[in-house]
Parts: C-alpha cells; structure tokens; sequence
C-alpha cells in the first residue's frame, strides 16, 4: 500500500507474520506485526485475544461486516479495508499515521500453541511479557499502549494493573473489569445462555483444529496453524471453562484472580462504554473507570451498533488523538476533552445530545425515587400511606409496575438501583428486573445492543440470597454486593434487597411512560409466528436458564412484594436537566 500522497506523514503497511514472542515460563506467543514501510522508531500497540490474529471480519463476523456495507461505508472509505477484524479497530488507520500494532493470539488460539484458557492469570501475564518484547524492540520508540474492543479491552485492565514499566496508556473500549457480576453471574445468578454458547464457539478458534471455518486472510489456509492435533489432545488442552464458573458460585479467590487490582492502574486511560453493552460490558466498564487509580482518565458512554462504532473515521480519529498525547508527546489540546461525556438516547435509538461533564455519575443528577403502588401496580411520585402486597409466581411472567404518562419532558443517564422488600415461599429467589418505556400509543421503545436488536431501556439481577452489601463500598445510587456467603430465606420472612439496575440513558417526552417488571425469570417477549429460527426475545444471549444453578426445588416459588409499616419499595432514577 503507498503511503497517501497529500499527507507525508502517512506510512504505508509491512506486515511481519507469525512472529514468536518469547514468554518468562519459555513458551512463545504467535503475533503479526504491521509496521509504517519507513525506518526509525514508532510507539507500539498490543493487542492479544482469542478470535484468531489472521481471520478477516467478513469471515468471523459477517453480520457485523454486512452491517458496515450498508450502513457505514465510511469506515470502508477510510482505509483498504483488508485487515478489519473482529473486536479491533482498523488497525489500518493507526499503521498509517505511525504507530506500530502487535496483533497477537493467546495461549491454545490461532497460530499459538499451548492449553486453552481463557481470562486466566498466564494470559495476562503473557500479555504483560508483550508489552514489554514489543518495547524493546528496534522499531519501537519504547512507548507502549493496548488497544481494542471487548475481550481485548478486558485484558487492558488486568494487564495494566501489573504496571509494566513500558506501558504508557490503555484505551479498553467496552470491557468490563468485573469477571463475576457483570459477566459470569448477574448478581450471582449463573448468565449460562451466554457463558456456554461462547465457550461452545471457542473450539473452532484452538491451535491444531482441523475443521474450523475460519481462514487465514494472507494465504488461505486455516487459521489453527499447520499442525492437525487430535481430538483427544485437543480436549486435553482446554479448560473446563463452564465446569470451573459452575464450581464457583460465590466470589472467591479464583475470581479475584481474574479482576484487577484497580488501585495498581495508574497509567492513561481512555475508557469508552456503550449503552448497547447491556448484560455484558456496559456496567462493569464504567465501574472500572470509577475505581482506577490513573489521575489521567476519561470516560466516554455512547450509542450505536456495538462492534462497529470503534472502527468509525470519528472514532479512529478519538483513539489517535489519545495515543498520540500520551505515546509520543503531542501537545494537541487532549487535556480540554470533558472527563466524562455521555450520549443522550431518544426513545427511537438516536443520539439526541452529547453531555459534557467532570463526572459520574453526572453532576447536578436529581436522584429521583419512583415508589412502588402494589396495590395498583404503578409507579408514583409519592409513597403510598397504606400497607400492601403483591405475589407472583416465579415461572410466571412477574408484575409490572407503570408510571402515569409524564406530564412534561424528562431524560435521565446514569445507574439506577431498586429497593424492594420480598418474601418467598421457597429458601431463595431469583430476581430479574427490566426497565422499559412506551409511547402514548403504547409502541415499546427497543434499543440495538451487541446481539439483541430490541433491547428494553436496561436491566437488572439479584439472587436474594446474595442481598449482603459492603456499606463502605455502596452508596445510595450503587449496592456493592459481597457475594462473599448465602443468606438463605426464610419462608414467608420479608428481607429488604438492593438491586443495581444498569446504567441507561434516556430523554422522554411529555406522555410517555416507564415500566419496570419485577418478574422470577428472563425477561422475553413472545415472538410471532413467522419469527426466524433462533431469533432474539430481548435479553439476547444473556439468559438464565441452568437446572442446576437455578433448581426449582429453591427458586420455583411464590414470591410476595411487600410496602408500607417502614418497607419502602422504590426505583431509583437519575434524572437530570
């Protein structure tokens, strides 16, 4: 590729394949690098994740690439388009304006031999051994970032908070920090819908497999490397990902060794969330931005489809402006970017303003509470002076509790947390809460998240079992939740919880209403009868639906709300001006 002629200061590509990056313990990681096509010496950026260095996005993602054809040819505009990729930024875009990119399979993926295991202590310890190879490199100036989206954002956090001494910044765009709550056991309820099927769809990505899919996008052949290993030493060489999660229900030790220690990352950071990362990113992304210890940090929550907004030109352009303050010194005003600066949603999934400000959540928030009617399933401005109850069956479609339509324009951004106070006929309860709005025709607005295309306004989990907070970690807008013990119910005891709903993002206009379901099962809507085989039900793959985590002999109950007599129910909304 020639270097573009109306900017000098662009590089063409050369691409090193399949480089071995030695590691402390004496096994090597298989990397590509893209280098400008100039000599001299050029900040680094790593990125090592599961999902094959070599495998094109048309190839891994089509939906996504699909996407990008018909609604954001910019992104194919700006570049050649041959090296996007799943969960990457065009890494194009940074070659071009110097920098170098070491693009990397993990442990047991790709070109990598080893054993499979994904979000272990090794991977991110050899991901600390990249930084510091690519460092000393005689290409590189001896400045390093991280780089990606996802999975690949995941790895920043753990990586950066071992503090290698070359690294200079991180910029994790949607990856949450926290292993258990946010990812593996909403509220300590095991998310199995997504947990298996994402572990089911990493055997094509392993070292030695035969049959994937997937091909290399520089010679064809597969992506798994050239040796074929068997069936047997295949399964020998992965993690019992599932198993290891399963035998694991409360946070433990071998959580913790998959969460940073946020007090260690210290360096730059560019934290991006998006709105859509619901079940998966959204929370645990921004709550890692609170609790880093980097004076330098800023935190940007937008809109839009989830895989593809990263790879935008305005996005690339936001990532370079980053990199080039903090990897090579560019005195280009990044000091003026607001600290914090969030995306107003419509109820049609638009953008509807940009919010600039020094902090989150949001300064001037009004915490709103909108208190339970029991008796007559709404929401109210005001707590009702009577005593009530209100009981639903747990393989029921739950209660929904609807505001008056609002008599005047309203938005809100920022978490949200519930009260309630619940009793059950059973020793536990699983609680699943969605918050959803309508119009005055009563047409529900829908959100596209990651995978789900109608999303409601956000969600929220509790297993009440797991109701015990740390009251030095909580405040009023977020319950931190131990998940250290069971506190098991008695039956027909009423035991007051706090459930964080996610963060959500929302500007009503006069006469539209909220919902919130309190329900004892995922939230999903029927679908039609001409509906497409596998076709999402709103909760996407962030379902909860495990015989064994979720036993109805413990959960299948009749569960009972309770106010009044100092039980205050209550949904707690961050509206703002």
């Amino acid at each position: 590729m020639a270097a573009n002629q109306q900017n000098p200061q662009r590089y063409g590509i050369v691409v090193d394949k399949d480089v071995e990056i030695p590691l402390r313990d004496g096994a090597i990681l298989i990397a590509n690098v893209y280098r400008p096509d100039a000599p001299g010496k050029f900040p680094a950026l790593t990125a090592c994740g599961p999902y094959g260095k070599d495998v094109h996005l048309k190839d891994n993602f089509p939906l996504a690439y699909g996407y990008i054809e018909k609604n954001q040819r910019e992104i194919l505009e700006n570049s050649s388009g041959k090296f996007l990729q799943h969960e990457m930024p065009d890494l194009e875009c940074f070659v071009r304006e110097g920098y170098v990119v070491v693009r990397g399979d993990i442990r047991g993926t790709g070109k990598t031999p080893g054993f499979q295991d994904p979000n272990c202590p090794t991977e991110y310890r050899d991901g600390y051994d990249v930084v510091e190879w690519a460092a000393a490199q005689d290409w590189c100036s001896g400045k390093v970032g991280m780089v990606g989206i996802s999975y690949h954002a995941v790895g920043q956090w753990m990586v950066a908070a071992q503090k290698p001494p070359h690294l200079a910044c991180i910029l994790p765009w949607h990856g949450t920090a926290e292993f258990y709550d946010c990812r593996s056991r909403h509220g300590g309820i095991f998310c199995d819908g997504f947990t298996r099927g994402w572990w089911d769809r990493q055997k094509v990505y392993q070292h030695g497999c035969p049959d994937t899919p997937y091909k290399d996008m520089f010679t064809g052949e597969r992506h798994t490397g050239p040796a074929l290993l068997p069936q047997a030493q295949r399964d020998a060489n992965r993690s019992d990902y599932v198993g290891n999660i399963m035998a694991h229900p409360l946070l433990d030790d071998w959580y913790r060794e998959r969460m940073p220690r946020y007090e260690n990352i210290e360096v730059p950071a560019l934290v991006v969330a998006n709105w859509g990362g619901l079940g998966l990113h959204l929370r645990g992304t921004i709550e890692a931005f609170t609790k880093i210890a980097s004076k330098d940090k800023w935190l940007k929550v937008e809109s839009g489809p989830y895989f593809t907004t990263p790879m935008l030109p305005k996005s690339i352009a936001l990532q370079l402006r980053f990199f080039d303050r903090f990897l090579k010194g560019v005195d280009n005003g990044w000091e003026k970017e607001p600290r914090v600066e969030v995306s107003l949603r419509g109820p049609d999934d638009t953008v509807k303003r940009w919010m600039p400000d020094t902090q989150w959540p949001m300064s001037g928030t009004q915490w709103t509470r909108m208190h339970f009617d029991l008796a007559n399933s709404a929401l109210t401005p005001q707590a009702p002076v009577q005593s009530a109850q209100a009981s639903f069956e747990a393989t029921g479609d739950g209660i929904a509790f609807r505001t008056a339509p609002l008599s005047k324009d309203t938005a809100f951004a920022g978490p949200l947390k519930l009260r309630l106070w619940i009793s059950s006929t059973t020793r536990d309860a699983d609680l699943f809460i969605t918050l959803r709005s309508f119009d005055p025709q009563g047409r529900e607005a829908t959100f596209v998240t990651a995978i789900e295309p109608k999303s409601p306004v956000s969600q929220g989990w509790l297993r009440v079992s797991h109701r015990k907070t740390d009251p030095t970690r909580s405040t009023e807008w977020l319950p931190a939740h131990t998940h250290d013990e069971e506190q098991m119910l008695k039956p027909g005891e009423a035991v007051q919880v706090d459930i964080p709903v996610w963060p959500a993002s929302l500007a009503l206009p006069a006469g539209h209403c909220l919902e919130l379901l309190v329900a004892g099962k995922d939230f999903e809507r029927v679908l039609p009868p001409d509906a497409p085989k596998g076709a999402m039900r709103g909760s996407g793959l962030y379902l909860h639906k495990d015989p064994v985590d979720r036993a109805p002999e413990r959960f299948a109950g009749t569960y009972t709300l309770h106010s009044g007599e100092g039980r205050e129910c209550y949904l707690l909304v961050p509206v703002i001006g």
